[in-house]
């Protein structure tokens, strides 16, 4: 029997129709959390998510919206409030890539994924805060990425906005924490997503090669993490960056 450490509280999921999103919200389910799931275009997906989530006997809520729309981020926002009355935890997941090498990198596509990734962050986070704030209570918790520690050939835009979330995350930190409210990070290596199912074998064989634990990881195991982050265990924790990526980044 699963020890409910997260029950009665009421958590956001953004980007949680699929991969480490999905994972994340079933992970808050599973230990008691009423999950409001934030999708842009898969309704169907998100339903699947939703069903699995009840199951578990909590309250699930889809809310369709864009995280880089600040009026959309709001409406997440006042919807979770309008149907569970609070907010405990703001998991900033919501996330796309559009690689390209610099010299070949559209300007659309720097601003498209900047927009998304970080400034979606911002959005959703500075509707959140006020509520937290004045609860003097709330986890927040945003997924960045091992590339916004080290680059990536070919991914400049991705990495710029995974390393401003990693910028974000320490100054929201030092900013709210004595209102009681956390802001962390986690920065995943290579996880087993849609996003990495596209390359070669050729290529996940070479990229565990970089990795000591010698294989990709799970989006569990980034919900794992998450879960701690978003409990009580992890209450003196705040503005850090936590590495899920199997050693890749020592």
């Amino acid at each position: 029997m699963i020890k409910m450490i997260l029950k009665d509280k009421n958590a956001i999921v953004t980007g949680a129709s699929r991969g480490i999103g999905r994972a994340i919200a079933l992970r808050l389910a599973e230990l008691g959390a009423n999950v409001v799931l934030n999708y842009r275009s898969d309704a169907n997906s998100v339903e699947e998510v939703v069903k699995a989530i009840e199951e578990r006997g909590v309250k699930a809520l889809a809310v369709q919206g864009d995280v880089s729309s600040f009026e959309d981020a709001k409406k997440i926002v006042d919807e979770a409030i309008e149907n569970f009355g609070s907010i405990d935890i703001l998991v900033n997941n919501a996330g796309i890539t559009k690689d390209n090498l610099l010299m070949r990198m559209k300007e659309e596509d720097f601003d498209k994924v900047i927009e998304v990734n970080l400034k979606g962050v911002f959005n959703c986070t500075k509707h959140v805060v006020p509520v937290m704030m004045k609860q003097r209570s709330g986890k927040i918790i945003n997924i960045s990425s091992v590339v916004g520690l080290s680059g990536n050939a070919g991914q400049a835009n991705y990495a710029a906005a995974k390393a401003g979330i990693i910028g974000f995350t320490k100054s929201v930190a030092k900013e709210i924490a004595s209102r009681g409210v956390t802001v962390n990070a986690i920065a995943p290596g290579f996880i087993q997503t849609d996003m990495t199912e596209v390359l070669s074998d050729k290529v996940k064989e070479e990229i565990k090669t970089n990795i000591p634990l010698r294989r990709l990881g799970t989006p569990e195991d980034i919900a794992g993490v998450v879960a701690f982050l978003a409990s009580n265990t992890a209450d003196y924790i705040t503005g850090q960056v936590i590495s899920v990526d199997g050693g890749m980044h020592i």
